[in-house]
């Protein structure tokens, strides 16, 4: 990507341009506020399907938008198992499985000229398939080693991603530009692959938030879909982000918010001491994360919203809310409070029949019925458990369900012969 489109972005977002301003929702029939100011703000949630008909979705991992071969037999194989709605992974570690004028093309992407999301929306049209594009947004890499690209956004915009607070002392004397900073950040990642999935982008940081932006509305713009669905929306442990700038703007952030009796953190706040700041606030950390999270999802949904509003956007959440809110800073609750984003899919990701029902039961009553589509885990069960939970989610009132994932029942979790997982959910459950 040309460096003129990076600067237009962090300019834009340290200048305060309108493009980057929220803007005022629009009143629209509905459902009145629930609970005070700040619920409810945004539009209805948008039908999946105009006869309110069950989403039954597929998420579909990137691996499988490799080859034009691999989106054609998927698309025949969710149209012909009575599947109405793919998910398919197009921004999986900052890299692009679609035509990018941001970001890198995936190297995966066989041959490197095919746009996989161009031929699966064009293939899904005639099977009347939906497809909403699924954006990983804040884990911005996973590998042992470093992006490929040089213009991938964790070699070029190393300052933008997030520090858990075990290398915060050291990173914090580093420039971001030094290579041992983001070798700092791929080795704890990798040494610590039980917790992290690997580097994040920092939520509060205005270039980070103002990319993830651009990201999705470039991808919204210039493809005729259904619904964008994020995922990774969240930071992975409350470790993080001691980054510097997330300390400054953490500053920032709690001094009008500073109860004047606040003697020893107010005096902590004037002497610079940052760590020890947020070590003597963290309910206002944590409340300063979460908003950082929070107000990257509102920019995207209005800004969606705005340009389409038939738009589904939707998000897979940690079906735990409360692990969610306190541990990752994803606060979901709060977005379906807002307005801000139309269905949740808790991923319920268990073999425990009761703790899945629990779970969802869970999100209808945070979400309703209408916006909660139930995360399946096809991967940990059999299928009968599978074939239960279908029906368990059913039985919860939901709109829907998705199974994770397709790459799973057509690959590991498929013995070569016989019918597919897809194939016996479809025979049992949509027939």
């Amino acid at each position: 990507m040309n460096r003129w489109r990076w600067a237009a972005v962090v300019l834009l977002a340290s200048s305060g341009c309108s493009l980057f301003r929220v803007p005022e929702p629009v009143p629209v029939q509905g459902r009145p506020a629930e609970g005070g100011i700040g619920r409810s703000i945004g539009a209805r949630p948008a039908p999946v399907f105009e006869d309110g008909a069950e989403v039954r979705g597929l998420w579909v991992v990137r691996t499988t938008m490799t080859t034009p071969e691999r989106v054609r037999a998927m698309v025949e194989r969710a149209s012909g198992g009575g599947y109405n709605a793919i998910l398919v992974q197009v921004r999986g570690r900052s890299d692009a499985f679609y035509r990018s004028s941001l970001e890198p093309i995936s190297a995966l992407i066989q041959p490197p000229d095919f746009d996989p999301l161009e031929l699966t929306v064009r293939l899904a049209r005639d099977e009347g398939l939906t497809v909403h594009a699924w954006v990983n947004l804040h884990l911005a890499w996973s590998g042992t080693a470093l992006p490929r690209s040089r213009e991938h956004v964790v070699r070029a915009r190393p300052e933008w991603l997030a520090v858990p607070r075990g290398l915060a002392g050291d990173l914090h004397r580093m420039e971001p530009s030094d290579p041992r900073y983001l070798e700092r950040l791929l080795r704890y990642a990798s040494e610590n692959s039980d917790q992290v999935e690997g580097v994040y982008l920092s939520p509060s940081h205005p270039g980070a938030k103002a990319w993830l932006l651009a990201v999705a509305t470039d991808i919204a713009t210039n493809y005729d879909l259904d619904g964008v669905h994020f995922d990774y929306v969240r930071l992975p442990q409350r470790e993080f982000d001691h980054a510097a700038s997330s300390l400054e703007r953490f500053a920032v952030w709690v001094r009008p918010r500073l109860d004047p009796q606040a003697t020893d953190a107010i005096g902590l706040l004037n002497q610079g001491d940052l760590p020890g700041l947020v070590g003597a606030l963290p309910r206002e950390w944590a409340d300063f994360q979460r908003d950082a999270i929070t107000e990257t999802v509102r920019w995207i949904y209005h800004a969606l919203k705005a340009r389409k509003p038939e738009l589904t956007v939707s998000a897979a959440v940690r079906a735990d809310m409360e692990d969610a809110r306190v541990h990752r800073y994803q606060d979901w609750g709060a977005w379906l409070d807002e307005g801000i984003i139309d269905a949740v899919v808790p991923m319920a990701y268990t073999s425990s029949r009761s703790r899945f029902r629990e779970l969802v039961d869970d999100a209808v009553r945070a979400a309703g019925e209408e916006r909660t589509w139930a995360g399946l885990g096809v991967y940990l069960n059999s299928t009968e458990e599978t074939l239960a939970q279908v029906d368990l989610a059913r039985a919860a009132g939901v709109a829907g369900f998705v199974l994770f994932s397709y790459d799973w029942a057509v690959g590991e979790g498929y013995s070569g012969s016989g019918p597919t997982l897809l194939q016996l959910v479809a025979d049992e459950k949509f027939r």
